[in-house]
């Protein structure tokens, strides 16, 4: 059974403070490239921005700690890492970095489906961030401050992955998927 709990879309602390946020509508039309294309002339509009190279599997083992030190903080039980949680996050990151599908929820479903896990809810969060030396706490810091992504932070859930991938722009894309098994 597919259930889907409320998600939503973070952007990076710069991109918030423009006023400039987006919460895509699962299988809507509205929900494509222009979204990104506007957060990127904001991005190209600044001066000199830094494209750094950052280690993805190191991103995404500080993602992880990160959610459960929140966890643990509100006395929520930590999560457990999944490889197969994983490697759909990760393809979902590389996939919405390399320009193969929009920065969006697009496909979320078919990700759940494809882990071989029997479960009974799923949640998504998704981030993008371009120009900070720490992507990561961008990420988590702004879904901590949007109500639909801080559900999914602090739901029932057990499991989850984390998938984090960048492109030659600089532009770093977090998803992170969360199971409750049965």
């Amino acid at each position: 059974m597919f259930r889907q709990t409320a998600f939503g879309i973070a952007l990076s602390a710069l991109v918030l403070a423009s006023g400039l946020t987006t919460v895509p509508i699962p299988n809507h039309p509205s929900t494509n490239t222009s979204t990104r294309n506007k957060l990127l002339s904001l991005f190209s509009s600044q001066a000199a921005i830094s494209t750094p190279t950052f280690k993805t599997t190191e991103l995404e083992k500080s993602v992880f700690d990160e959610i459960n030190r929140y966890r643990a903080s509100k006395g929520l039980p930590k999560l457990t890492l999944n490889a197969n949680i994983t490697r759909q996050a990760r393809i979902h990151s590389q996939n919405m970095a390399k320009g193969k599908t929009p920065f969006s929820h697009q496909g979320f479903e078919r990700r759940v489906k494809a882990i071989p896990i029997r479960y009974s809810s799923a949640a998504e969060n998704v981030a993008f961030n371009r120009g900070y030396s720490n992507p990561v706490n961008e990420a988590v810091t702004g879904w901590i401050k949007s109500p639909g992504h801080l559900k999914n932070l602090k739901g029932n859930y057990n499991l989850t992955g984390i998938g984090v991938a960048t492109n030659n722009q600089g532009e770093v894309y977090l998803t992170q998927l969360f199971f409750r098994t049965r």
